[in-house]
């Protein structure tokens, strides 16, 4: 019984190193509620934490990845107001052709359709010249009104442990696994170096 207990050295190295990475990765979001034992509290790391994590994922988010000055460039890039432009003028072709003079049908008798044109054109020219300013002011209205930092802690907030546990294992199961794997070969390895080094103090 010793005899196989000394030759399985590697296979429990291996399981120890695996079952020690697992068991570090399941009390991440385990147990959810603390629990104490023998006079110490413990809590899964993400649950225990969260406000933390909430308020630093908040500041990071709000201070580093969303500014409105940026969005309110990429926005006003030509190329961007050029792809709106078409969907306006349609908009302005209705209002002209068919609103107006719904609304004011005397227009329709006494202003023709080149005339409507050059309204057009020039009601065209002015949207053009008016919605990068238009555009920048609303950014820093928004800006203003709408604070990032403390919308995104509180979203996390709100997040459930499970719900957080599901959004990590799906973004990191396969790297998950792969650790494990490779602890258990270490272990195995270890397991192994030590077999070897009793062996060779036997001789």
């Amino acid at each position: 019984m010793n005899e196989i207990l000394f030759w399985m050295q590697p296979v429990t190295s291996a399981f120890i190193g695996w079952f020690t990475t697992w068991l570090a990765f399941y009390m991440l979001f385990h147990p959810r509620n603390p629990i104490r034992i023998f006079g110490i509290t413990i809590q899964g790391i993400f649950p225990k934490r969260q406000t933390v994590f909430a308020a630093k994922l908040g500041a990071v988010v709000g201070k580093e990845l969303i500014h409105f000055d940026e969005i309110a460039r990429q926005i006003k890039d030509p190329e961007a107001l050029a792809k709106v432009m078409p969907g306006i003028e349609a908009h302005i072709d209705t209002f002209l052709n068919e609103k107006l003079k719904e609304k004011l049908p005397i227009i329709g008798m006494f202003v023709g359709q080149g005339t409507m044109v050059k309204i057009k054109e020039g009601l065209l020219e002015e949207i053009n010249l008016m919605l990068p300013e238009v555009i920048g002011q609303y950014a820093d209205n928004l800006s203003q009104k709408i604070d990032v930092e403390k919308m995104v802690t509180e979203k996390i907030n709100q997040f459930s442990s499970d719900k957080l546990e599901e959004i990590l294992h799906s973004v990191l199961k396969k790297e998950f696994r792969l650790v494990e794997l490779i602890c258990g070969v270490f272990g195995f390895v270890i397991g192994c170096i030590q077999l070897l080094l009793a062996w060779i103090s036997m001789k």
